[in-house]
């Protein structure tokens, strides 16, 4: 028993670190936008391009790739005056994500195995 409150415990403190990034990819306007810098062939795209692709407003798009900077998920260069955003590869958000959905596959499938009391 206290292995399963030690780890109910981890995984919140898990779900409390990642609010943000899930936050930001629990929106289905910022995931259409990661998409688009996903299939992106370039590193980087400026605002009005990703304008263009998602069909949004400027405003709207400029809305939505600050909460995704502010989350870690994106991040701009500057060239001159122009600004280029691109998903971040440091992996920081990316690796807390994973270790967190990891984590809850492992206690789902260990409670499988002990017959938790909602399986059958």
């Amino acid at each position: 028993m206290q292995e399963c409150a030690q780890n109910r415990k981890y995984l919140s403190e898990k779900f409390k670190k990642c609010g943000t990034a899930i936050s930001a990819i629990g929106d289905e306007t910022r995931r259409q936008i990661i998409c688009i810098l996903l299939e992106n062939e370039n590193i980087g795209m400026r605002v009005g391009e990703i304008t263009a692709r998602a069909h949004l407003s400027r405003p709207a798009v400029s809305h939505h790739l600050k909460v995704l900077r502010e989350s870690g998920i994106i991040d701009f260069y500057s060239c001159g005056t122009k600004n280029f955003y691109y998903l971040r590869a440091d992996g920081a958000v990316w690796n807390d994500l994973a270790e967190l959905i990891n984590s809850i596959n492992q206690t789902v499938m260990k409670a499988k195995e002990t017959k938790y009391p909602f399986e059958k």
